[in-house]
């Protein structure tokens, strides 16, 4: 079975912004660094899911950067799609939801202070499994 779900971050109805707040009460765009730890010891019993979130820097990320996220341990890869200052952060979770799955993937960022300080998430994706 696959399930896909799509947040954009533009005003939204209560009730929309709501399904997209992990159980620790972070919105996804927000990101989740309990997600994200939560993730690094997953139960092989939760569902898989393919985390997709787009987002904005105010300053470029070093081409660096962007290749020793591909290096991380749970299969993420950071890149920049041709337009400027926009990226691409995407990787797998297992978690019983999608927005903990992507909660987690943004959790990375913060997380990962050193590697992006500053950023906008504009648009979230989970597809499970």
């Amino acid at each position: 079975m696959v399930e896909t779900a799509t947040f954009g971050m533009g005003d939204q109805p209560h009730h929309e912004t709501a399904q997209w707040t992990c159980p620790h009460g972070r919105h996804v765009g927000q990101g989740c660094v309990t997600c994200y730890r939560a993730a690094a010891k997953p139960d092989p019993g939760l569902p898989l899911w393919a985390a997709v979130a787009w987002f904005t820097s105010p300053r470029p990320i070093p081409i660096k950067v962007l290749h020793d996220v591909h290096r991380h341990d749970r299969n993420f890869a950071l890149d920049q799609p041709s337009t400027p200052l926009v990226f691409l952060l995407t990787g797998q979770a297992r978690a019983a939801q999608g927005v903990e799955a992507v909660a987690c993937l943004v959790g990375f960022l913060l997380q990962s202070r050193g590697t992006v300080e500053d950023f906008t998430v504009t648009e979230v994706r989970a597809t499970r499994f």
